[in-house]
């Protein structure tokens, strides 16, 4: 048997949602009635119509940066091999015959 005086007082909650106006009852030692912003009924990861908005163009903005990391990379990569072909001409050039 449960101390008294001690747990919070449980109350029979009417709980209502806010964007379908869906109610339903639970239990809760909030209060009597709580306002949701969404619920199952409404949320669309729970009705199936989830949709992915693409906020503000991030996907493509997010997208063509690393296109550009590819290639400022590939870049590199040929001007590194360049300048190594480069040196090895020079290196030659200048080495002296024993």
């Amino acid at each position: 048997m449960p101390r008294k005086e001690i747990h919070p007082k449980y109350f029979d909650t009417k709980f209502i949602c806010t964007t379908c106006s869906n109610e339903f009852v639970g239990g809760s030692t909030k209060g009597e009635e709580i306002r949701l912003d969404t619920c199952s009924n409404c949320h669309p990861f729970y009705t199936g119509n989830q949709q992915y908005s693409n906020a503000a163009g991030r996907i493509e903005r997010f997208n063509t940066k690393f296109v550009k990391k590819e290639e400022t990379a590939k870049k590199a990569a040929l001007d590194s091999e360049a300048q190594k072909a480069a040196n090895a001409k020079t290196k030659k050039a200048t080495k002296p015959e024993a």
